[in-house]
């Protein structure tokens, strides 16, 4: 699983729904295991699944329409929101998806997509209609999401967008530091505070 985020040009796939909660990315029932792999097969389970049975694929949920792949997931408004299970960014990471896209993020969702390497790009309304519309056209539509410059661009129609980020998670993605990894590379920075306030 990639930590590291620079630039990523890849197709999307388009979850026009808004109110997207932690249960229905990762159902509860799912939440027994403790490491970050294997999440993903389970990813929107009830949803592409007839009564959970994976031999049964129901067939108008966009992650079972074969003409829709790649590494960007883009989703209505309120993606995320309800409890704070970690375990989502976890199931959509390890689904292969390294970005979310959407016009409002819940805090929580937010934050622990950020610490397990995954890049939520908060975009206006409009923006998300035109990402869906480009999408819909041609669901090969390459989207570039560049971190160092923070900015998400149709790459057909060159309509792009900036986004924020916070500049600490920023380093960390372009990194792939998790908060140790990036404690370790100032070591020689705390040091000679430590030893300059000794």
């Amino acid at each position: 699983m990639s930590k590291q985020i620079n630039t990523i040009q890849s197709s999307a796939v388009p979850l026009q729904m808004e109110n997207v909660d932690t249960d229905q990315i990762i159902p509860a029932r799912f939440l027994k295991a403790t490491s970050r792999e294997g999440f993903g097969k389970n990813l929107f389970r009830d949803w592409r699944y007839e009564q959970d049975d994976e031999t049964q694929p129901k067939q108008d949920f966009v992650l079972n329409n074969p003409i829709y792949s790649g590494r960007i997931l883009v989703a209505g408004k309120n993606f995320g929101c309800g409890s704070s299970r970690e375990h989502a960014a976890w199931a959509i990471k390890d689904a292969g998806f390294d970005v979310v896209v959407s016009s409002f993020f819940a805090d929580i969702f937010k934050n622990n997509a950020l610490n397990n390497f995954l890049l939520p790009v908060t975009v206006s309304e409009e923006y998300l209609k035109e990402l869906f519309t480009a999408i819909e056209a041609d669901p090969n539509t390459i989207i570039e999401v560049n971190l160092p410059e923070q900015f998400i661009n149709i790459v057909s129609s060159g309509k792009k967008a900036s986004f924020d980020i916070n500049s600490y998670k920023k380093t960390c993605l372009l990194n792939g530091y998790d908060d140790i990894d990036y404690l370790l590379s100032i070591r020689e920075q705390i040091e000679t505070f430590e030893h300059s306030h000794s």
